[in-house]
Parts: structure tokens; sequence; C-alpha cells
């Protein structure tokens, strides 16, 4: 059998030459504030949660969590460890307690059942088909029983429009990786991996494509 292809870190426009425009671009193209927003709404956060956020970029996600529910543990983890640098700064100018970890989402420095939400917007289409599952394996594996996973990411474009659009983000990001988004195969391949209550919580457009609000728990 031939084995699995260590997963890399994918810099957050895929080039490391744009990691400096990161903050900007996704600013400008996916309605941020709001996907950010209902993502963090959707969880429904109590005091004492420890809680992830998975592939957490520039930890805009991460101090967002943090200000809206200081009493909350938050750990950002990313495999980019110029863009945590940035993270790491974007907190500390906030005056919030995070812990930003390096580390690839295939292979979590977490104990078995340690964390009680994770968080993921924007990631999984950066990660080929192996590479979800092995993901998703890894974030059933830290999360707590009752625990969930709230994940936005690209979903199959909702007209003709935006699916064109979409096809921006896929020339980016390379069209094999983006194939599960674009035809909506997200929700599957999260039973797959061995989450229940899988559901589409809601959808958003943007100018690049739709936007999916996923939840998935743990049994």
């Amino acid at each position: 059998m031939k084995p699995a292809t260590p997963q890399r870190y994918v810099p957050a426009l895929r080039f490391r030459w744009l990691t400096r425009f990161y903050d900007p671009v996704v600013a400008m193209t996916t309605r941020e504030t709001t996907f950010r927003q209902r993502l963090l709404d959707q969880a429904n956060l109590r005091p004492g949660t420890c809680i992830l956020d998975l592939a957490c970029g520039s930890g805009t996600m991460a101090t967002l969590i943090k200000q809206q529910y200081p009493q909350v543990s938050v750990i950002g983890l990313d495999g980019d460890p110029e863009i945590l640098e940035l993270a790491r700064v974007k907190a500390q100018a906030a005056g919030l307690d995070i812990q930003f970890d390096e580390g690839l989402s295939s292979s979590l420095p977490y104990a078995n059942a340690a964390l009680d939400v994770v968080f993921s917007s924007l990631f999984f289409h950066h990660l080929s088909p192996d590479g979800k599952i092995r993901t998703l394996r890894e974030v059933l594996r830290v999360l707590r029983p009752g625990g969930a996973l709230h994940v936005c990411d690209w979903g199959r474009p909702s007209n003709v429009a935006l699916c064109l659009s979409f096809s921006l983000v896929r020339m980016l990001d390379g069209f094999a990786v983006t194939r599960d988004n674009a035809r909506g195969r997200l929700p599957q391949i999260m039973k797959k991996a061995g989450f229940v209550g899988v559901t589409v919580a809601s959808s958003l457009t943007t100018a690049l494509g739709t936007l999916d609000f996923l939840v998935a728990e743990k049994a």
C-alpha cells in the first residue's frame, strides 16, 4: 500500500509573498465581518469552554472569539510561522490572552478529548480529499464527547454567476483540492470521518462564491 503523502502547511493565500495581503483580501472578497460573526453566533458558546481555531491564519477569528467571550479559553493553530506572528501581534495589540501554536491539522498537538469546540474558516478547501479526512479524524480525536466542529468554507455555488466567480478561487488554490467544495461534499466527508449531526446551518453569498456554515458533532 502506498503511504499517505505527509501534509505540508499551505500559506494563507497559497504563496508566501501574498501573506501580508491576507487580511485585506479576505475582508474585501468574503464579507468577512458577516461570516465570522455568523460562525461565532452559531456555536452558542458558554463560559469555561475550551476552543481551538483550526488554521487560525492571522488570528482574526480567535481574536473575535476572545473579545466577545472573555471567559472561554482560545487556542489558535496554524502551520505557517509567518502568519502566526501576525496573529500574536494582533492579539497582543488587543490585550487578549490567546495561545497560538504551530502545527498541522493532520497531527494536532493536543490530547484526546481535550477540547469542547473547534472552529475552522476558509481552510478545508485547501486540503486534498485525503487531507480532509485525516484532519477531520484528528478534530474528532481532540474533541470531547458532545463537542462540536463549526466550519465556514466554500460550498456549491448557488448560481452560474457564482460558479464563474468561484473559479477564481479554484485557480488560485487548485482545482483538485477544491472539487469537493465545489460539489457540496463537505457534509458527506464529515460523516465519513465519523461525525454525527452534520448539517449545513446556513449559506452566505459573497463576491467569490457561496459560503456554507456547517455543524458537526462528536457522539
